[in-house]
């Protein structure tokens, strides 16, 4: 049994999300199948096959974070320190083709967007990060080429 490595506020998302999906999710869906039922015959009802999916749908979401939740590794960012990346380091890299800076944070799987610059833990660029420095020069192969990129800062917040 694999621990999954997050965020406190990675963990409070998830049972945030398992509270919502108990609380106001499942009765609305269950609701809805009874509404469908008394409709009549169910070989036909659209309405009653679509409220069984999404049932199954909060079922089978709600069976993964209870595992992600049971087998949490809460990782502290902020009594972590040093300059060897990571996980929950906020890396800053440069490109050294092109010379454009970038900052990412290395977070677990269910934290990880990229438009918010949170890089999951198992991306190739956060595993070709961890256990590097400042200074190093990282190599990556990607599907748009290689990529080379230069460790400029490493802190943890």
């Amino acid at each position: 049994m694999d621990k999954v490595p997050m965020t406190q506020a990675g963990y409070d998302s998830l049972v945030e999300e398992a509270k919502r999906l108990k609380t106001v999710e499942r009765p609305a869906v269950v609701k809805a199948i009874e509404e469908a039922r008394s409709h009549g015959d169910l070989s036909e009802n659209a309405e009653y096959h679509a409220a069984r999916e999404k049932q199954a749908f909060i079922e089978g979401r709600l069976i993964e974070i209870e595992d992600k939740i049971a087998r949490a590794a809460v990782i502290d960012v902020s009594q972590m320190s040093g300059s060897v990346i990571r996980f929950g380091a906020t890396v800053k890299l440069v490109d050294e083709d092109t010379d454009e800076e970038s900052t990412y944070t290395i977070v677990g799987e269910d934290e990880a967007d990229i438009a918010r610059r949170r890089l999951s833990v198992t991306a190739p660029l956060a595993r070709a990060l961890i256990g590097r420095q400042k200074g190093d020069s990282v190599d990556l192969t990607t599907p748009g080429g290689s990529k080379s990129y230069e460790i400029l800062k490493v802190t943890y917040k």
